[in-house]
């Protein structure tokens, strides 16, 4: 459970939200103050403590208003190259510790939801959170002698989205260096993806789904979901045994459980990507629970990510190693992925195709193998290194052109999520790809004709 203090309420209004940034941006300006003082009586202070003060002050702020703020945090908190360690370590928390509602906010989200109080619907329900993230917090409850995991929504977070969203992009672009053009392409992507999070009956469907689609593969474990004690804004599911990775790790758990649960976790995306064309696009330690036998479960199914039938397999053309040797083929694909695009000069393509070209090389090179070892420090610190080389070109801030294509955000999300967790447990995975051996040309054929009929809808 949560070691974070209650709230008893949280801000839904557009004016009580937006103060509370305005209050954070205050705290930030003083932290600045702090810092530049520092600096002028000792030359050589870093920034260290200045991510740290700020980190500190603006999870504090997103916790408290929860919703898609805090989701963006979390998101960003995946990824270690976007942000300072301080940021990332803070951010983490979001994923299952964010502050959980008191019990009299969650009986009043119960009564306007359901009509009924928890004490009502279920034989035994605990009110104190088990775990509390930053769409919603997860209770224990007991009905018919079944042990159940029972998911509240924040009150507000579905009708705060747009205008969450428009108050952290100043965070995202100024404080933290982003390049305005990628944020903006970014935040539209993922308002679309909150939406879908805070429609709970979605979420059901999606999980029983999945589920059923999955459950042939070895080593995981899907919760039962209730719809009939189940409503708009909370989910009642099967509860699920487990540690989450950090807890898990701590009990010190053998290579071949390390290997058996990353095994299980390639296989349960492979198997979506290719065979469903969709995917759970929300990979973070709090989604998952493992178990000392290495069984994995998977417990949340609010971002599931479908794929275009063009950009799929554009997209997996480009991971072909056949294709980054192939200098044409790969400007063909950079060009339908949105990486660089024709109509620019000469000078901006020779900048862009080769920084591109080496990301392409490093995030694929799992898929080049058929085994990959996620403990290799080596190559982690390879990507995490590149990533710094991007976030300080001028060339890349400044840019006032998006890079990418937008469904590629979650795409790309989930498997640098997945390799996160894949190198903290420290696998050694069998990473058969479907498309390995397959001739690049005939999946950008099948891309070409996809778009055509995509176009003709």
């Amino acid at each position: 459970m949560s070691n974070n203090k209650e709230q008893s309420s949280i801000p839904t209004g557009k004016v009580a939200r937006a103060s509370e940034f305005v209050k954070t941006g205050i705290k930030i300006g003083g932290n600045y103050v702090k810092y530049y003082a520092a600096k002028a009586m000792n030359g050589e202070t870093t920034k260290d403590q200045l991510h740290d003060d700020n980190a500190t002050d603006i999870y504090n702020s997103l916790s408290t208003l929860k919703g898609s703020a805090l989701k963006v945090a979390q998101m960003m908190s995946m990824d270690r190259s976007m942000l300072p360690k301080a940021y990332v370590d803070r951010f983490q928390l979001s994923q299952y510790s964010a502050p959980p509602l008191s019990a009299p906010l969650v009986i009043r989200t119960f009564i306007q939801q359901v009509g009924k109080t928890p004490q009502q619907l279920f034989d035994k329900f605990d009110p104190q959170a088990r775990n509390a993230a930053s769409i919603g917090q997860v209770h224990e409850a007991y009905k018919d002698g079944k042990r159940l995991a029972v998911k509240i929504q924040y009150p507000g977070v579905a009708t705060s989205i747009a205008s969450d969203l428009k108050m952290v992009k100043p965070f995202a672009v100024r404080l933290m260096g982003l390049n305005e053009a990628d944020v903006d392409r970014y935040m539209s992507e993922v308002e679309g993806k909150l939406l879908e999070e805070t429609d709970y009956a979605l979420e059901i469907r999606r999980g029983q789904e999945i589920s059923a689609a999955c459950a042939h593969l070895t080593g995981l474990k899907f919760p039962e979901y209730y719809p009939s004690m189940s409503g708009p804004r909370i989910i009642t599911m099967e509860w699920l045994d487990g540690l989450h990775l950090k807890d898990f790790l701590a009990t010190n758990p053998s290579q071949s459980v390390r290997d058996k649960i990353g095994q299980s976790l390639w296989d349960f995306y492979e198997y979506q990507i290719h065979n469903m064309m969709q995917v759970h696009a929300d990979p973070h330690p709090g989604n998952f629970l493992m178990q000392a036998d290495g069984t994995l479960g998977i417990i949340d199914f609010g971002c599931v990510k479908e794929l275009p039938e063009d950009f799929y397999y554009y997209y997996f053309s480009l991971i072909n190693p056949q294709s980054i040797q192939d200098n044409a083929l790969m400007l063909r694909l950079f060009y339908a992925l949105e990486f660089v695009y024709p109509d620019e000069d000469q000078k901006t393509q020779d900048f862009f195709i080769p920084l591109f070209r080496e990301m392409i090389e490093l995030l694929g090179r799992p898929f080049c193998t058929e085994t990959f070892d996620f403990s290799d420090k080596d190559y982690f610190d390879r990507i995490y290194k590149y990533a710094e080389e991007l976030g300080g070109m001028k060339e890349i801030r400044n840019s006032k052109v998006a890079r990418g294509s937008k469904d590629g955000l979650y795409i790309n999300r989930t498997y640098y999520g997945l390799y996160s967790m894949l190198n903290d447990l420290g696998s050694v995975v069998k990473t058969h790809s479907k498309f390995k051996g397959v001739d690049p040309l005939k999946l950008v054929a099948q891309g070409d004709e996809a778009r055509s009929v995509l176009r003709g809808k």
